[in-house]
């Protein structure tokens, strides 16, 4: 099978990882591949904070959980986070942020790392501290969080695909 369909087959979310961080010539191909992502008119209206500090991931986590009025780790426990942000002043920004979701994720895969996108970054960067680290970073106003992909090495088995639902495709 050609190795990218097998990458798009087989990549599952993952929901428990191991402390050991993605090295980094291996996170910069994962970031090279969401860089490459399609996006509309090629305009490029989007941007990755990345970020293996334990202490600002743990922050990151707690801020999403708060979101949902929880205390649990919404990222499982992933050593990597990369948010993406995209240009809400683009007509296609969700899209665009969603492509390079699903590059990241699916470059991870490729490269024996594994993923999961955890939402609820528009949240969290709406807020007056998520606006704060924005704003240390350098990420435009008019940006918003699409979401987060956490990355790192399973602590468990990898998960099975679930069964594909009846009429899913409709041919006319």
């Amino acid at each position: 099978m050609n190795e990218t369909l097998k990458t798009l087959l087989e990549r599952r979310s993952v929901r428990g990882y191991k402390e050991d961080l993605v090295p980094a010539e291996v996170l910069d191909q994962i970031l090279e591949a969401g860089e490459y992502a399609p996006s509309g008119m090629g305009k490029q209206g989007t941007l990755m904070v990345v970020t293996q500090n334990p202490e600002l991931v743990k922050k990151l986590s707690a801020m999403n959980a708060a979101v949902m009025g929880t205390t649990s780790d919404p990222f499982y426990g992933a050593p990597t986070v990369i948010i993406v942000f995209a240009d809400s002043e683009q007509e296609t920004y969700v899209e665009n942020g969603s492509l390079v979701m699903g590059n990241l994720m699916n470059a991870a895969h490729s490269l024996g790392v594994d993923s999961c996108w955890i939402h609820r970054a528009r949240e969290v960067f709406d807020s007056p501290e998520g606006k704060e680290l924005k704003a240390q970073w350098g990420v435009p106003e008019a940006y918003v969080g699409v979401g987060h992909c956490v990355l790192g090495y399973r602590s468990a088995e990898y998960p099975q695909a679930k069964a594909r639902k009846e009429g899913f495709v409709i041919r006319v």
